[in-house]
């Protein structure tokens, strides 16, 4: 039982990189460092947008981005603080694993 905790701590790691990628891709996108038509920036793009998005999108709702405009019912520019609430929640699951599921495992 201990080797599927171990995995799942690692995905949840795995899961925190692809945050942190997908913040830095979007500051470069936004700034025009780089350029979203490229196949591979676009494919990373979407691939990290697929997996983060069903996780932001509540937390975005409860806390919308700081400066953000609503236009046509979605928010536009501002700072978004939803990838860094959903970064410390991950890091508090690993957290309640390794000090109380983790022990009292076989």
């Amino acid at each position: 039982m201990r080797a599927v905790l171990d995995i799942v701590l690692i995905v949840l790691d795995i899961y925190i990189w692809i945050l942190v990628i997908q913040a830095i891709l979007s500051w470069l996108l936004v700034f025009n460092v780089v350029n979203s038509r490229n196949a591979v920036v676009s494919t990373i793009w979407r691939f990290t947008w697929m997996i983060t998005e069903p996780f932001l999108k509540p937390i975005r709702r409860i806390i919308p981005p700081i400066g953000a405009r609503r236009q046509y019912g979605s928010t536009s520019g501002g700072l978004d603080l939803s990838p860094m609430i959903l970064i410390l929640l991950v890091i508090l699951i690993q957290r309640l694993i390794i000090y109380y599921v983790y022990p009292n495992v076989i």
